[in-house]
């Protein structure tokens, strides 16, 4: 049984930062995608930033781009995204998701499993 756990949500000032994590289980030796999607009470959840296994290929949103860094750790199989001069507009809940292959894939409807949500507050 796939699981995925996501940590390091919580409430953080405007110019603050936060490093979440997300632990991934049931994935041994299967080669995935792992990202990080957002999604903001009334909006659509989007695409924040994904890596794929080899690590060759990863993904920022034009939003998050030169803020935001993530990162993989594939013995440990947890990806991280490391969040830095956070805004009012980054609160939402960060989902951790995962994408069976090696494809990097943008789209919410490719990725076979999620975490519950962290959610993230940054204060003005």
């Amino acid at each position: 049984q796939v699981q995925l756990v996501e940590s390091g949500g919580g409430l953080v000032q405007a110019g603050g930062s936060l490093r979440l994590s997300c632990a991934a289980s049931g994935l041994t030796g299967l080669v995935y995608t792992m990202a990080w999607f957002r999604q903001a009470p009334g909006k659509e959840r989007d695409l924040v930033a994904a890596m794929a296994w080899s690590a060759s290929k990863t993904y920022h949103a034009d939003p998050v781009k030169g803020r935001f860094t993530v990162s993989r750790d594939n013995p440990r199989n947890t990806v991280h995204l490391q969040m830095n001069s956070l805004k009012p507009e980054d609160t939402a809940v960060y989902y951790c998701a995962a994408d069976l292959g090696a494809l990097l894939h943008t789209s919410l409807r490719d990725y076979d499993y999620w975490g519950q949500g962290t959610q993230v507050t940054v204060s003005s």
